[in-house]
Formats: structure tokens, C-alpha cells, sequence
């Protein structure tokens, strides 16, 4: 009983069974196929990707992002999350994670990349495009590139598990990828509400311009130190959109204490818009 690869070469391929004859030979060669795929470390009905795969493979790309201060102690200062994008020389985050113009002045924007030996390295931001309006920005850090994450090309669908990853918590218990599971519950269009008018500055007035967007909200607990994060599909791996904000049941003091279990990110075509411009 001849064995035909389904498609291409034998290695990383499901395999089917070509049989003539009698039924008893076509169990024979099943076997024989079941065989040949354990021999080549797959299962004869390859599931798809797993949340552990997905985690393993994404975490080398999400980045700590913060500034860097020589004179400081300590001298990075951990401000949220972002992730490899684009060519890999572009990180994605959120505009509110970045310290406002002139704030720090003896600062430097940089993201912090975990090395296989599990050392942190410092990457200097070259350049960085906001969208305040919708509360994004990429960070340009120049060669050598990360591994970028895959992006979504369409809205996702309400129902679909997801995975985040980032650093909750800051430094807290030390800089570690951190990754939480949920389920996009809603894609509901979100106006930021209106400053007063003693309030009106140039970022206020260009998000009432905008309007209202799409947001997802998230059936899973985000903390502190995971805006900017990836929102992954659980199946696939794709990104789906950034981390952006938590809903908190009383002060900001409580989010640990009392977590809503409530999230929102934007959704990812947006970062492809900017990417695109």
C-alpha cells in the first residue's frame, strides 16, 4: 500500500492513505501512517495552535517600554508595554504610556528587549508617530529587528478567547511576561468624554474632532503595567488589538484590591492605519 503525502515534502505534513485492494491491507497502511507521523513528532489530526505555543512564540516580541535616565536611581523607569510590529523595527503601544513633551527632560524613550539568556537589553526610540485621538504610537528603534507579532486584518467577532501579555504591576515582583486569558465580550463604539473648558488643549480637541471609535471590551482582568500589551486570538496567535484601559469599581487605588474583571483594548486596524500612513 503505497503512503501519499496530502501536499509537499514529508517533513511538518499530515499524511493520508492511498489504499486498494482489501479492507485489512488499509488498516495495515493507517498504521503505517500513524507511524510515519509519530516518527516526524506530529499527530495524525494536528490540532491548532495551542494558548502555550502562542504564548512561547509571542513573548520575545512584547517589550518593556519606559525612559532611561543616566542621573536617576533607577535609571529605567518602567512606564508599560508594547510589541514588535511591521518590519520588526517598529514597537506599538499606547500614546498614554510615553511621558508628555518636556515632562522629563533628562529622559530618553527606550524599550527594554528580554535576551535568550534572560538579561534585559536596552533599546534607545528613534522616532515616534502618535494617534493621540484613538491613544496609540509607535516607537522606531532601528535595527536589529524583533520578531513582529502577526496583525489581524479585520475586526474580530464577539465570543472569541483571547490572550494578553505584559508586565502587570510594573517591577513589582521583578520584570516577567505575564499573560492573562478572556474573552472579547463586546465591540461597542466609545467616545472620550468632553473636557471643561478651562481644560482644552490641543490632544482634547483633536479626540473630540475624532468622535467615537470601536473598543473591545474584554471579559478578562488587566492590571497596571499592561496598557500598550498585545490582545492575541487564542487560536491563531494574531493580534487583535492593544491593551488600553481597565473599568474601575471605586479609586484607581482599588483596581488591585478589587479588580472589575473589565477591560478595553483598540482594536488592531487602527495601528495598521497608522502603520500604512
Amino acid at each position: 500500500m503505497p503512503l501519499v503525502p496530502a501536499e509537499g515534502p514529508l517533513r511538518g505534513r499530515r499524511w493520508r492513505v492511498a489504499c486498494w485492494g482489501r479492507p485489512a491491507r488499509c488498516v495495515v497502511a493507517a498504521a503505517m501512517a500513524l507511524l510515519a507521523c509519530v516518527a516526524h513528532g506530529q499527530s495524525p489530526a494536528s490540532p491548532s495552535v495551542g494558548p502555550a505555543e502562542i504564548i512561547a512564540r509571542s513573548k520575545p516580541s512584547v517589550v518593556l517600554v519606559g525612559t532611561f535616565n543616566p542621573l536617576a536611581n533607577p535609571r529605567f523607569s518602567f512606564r508599560g508595554t508594547g510589541f514588535a510590529v511591521a518590519d520588526g523595527t517598529r514597537i506599538a503601544t499606547n500614546a498614554h504610556v510615553l511621558p508628555e513633551p518636556g515632562s522629563e527632560q533628562e529622559s530618553q524613550v527606550v524599550v527594554q528587549v528580554k535576551q535568550p539568556s534572560g538579561a534585559w537589553e536596552t533599546r534607545k526610540v528613534q522616532d515616534v508617530t502618535f494617534d493621540r485621538s484613538q491613544d496609540l504610537a509607535i516607537l522606531d528603534i532601528g535595527a536589529p529587528a524583533l520578531r513582529p507579532l502577526p496583525l489581524k486584518a479585520e475586526l474580530p467577532q464577539e465570543g472569541i478567547e483571547v490572550l494578553f501579555i505584559g508586565f502587570p504591576i510594573g517591577g513589582a515582583l521583578g520584570f516577567s511576561h505575564v499573560s492573562h486569558r478572556g474573552m472579547i465580550s463586546a465591540i461597542t463604539p466609545v467616545a472620550l468624554p468632553a473636557p471643561s473648558s478651562n481644560s482644552l488643549n490641543a490632544r482634547n480637541l483633536s479626540q473630540l474632532r475624532a468622535g467615537s471609535f470601536n473598543i473591545l471590551q474584554l471579559d478578562g482582568t488587566a492590571y497596571p503595567g499592561n496598557s500598550g500589551g498585545p490582545v492575541l486570538d487564542a487560536r491563531t496567535g494574531e493580534v487583535l488589538g492593544v491593551i488600553n484601559m481597565v473599568l474601575i469599581k471605586n479609586t484607581k487605588e482599588s483596581v488591585l484590591a478589587q479588580p472589575s474583571g473589565i477591560s478595553y483594548a483598540i482594536p488592531i486596524e487602527n495601528v495598521a492605519r497608522i502603520l500604512q500612513r
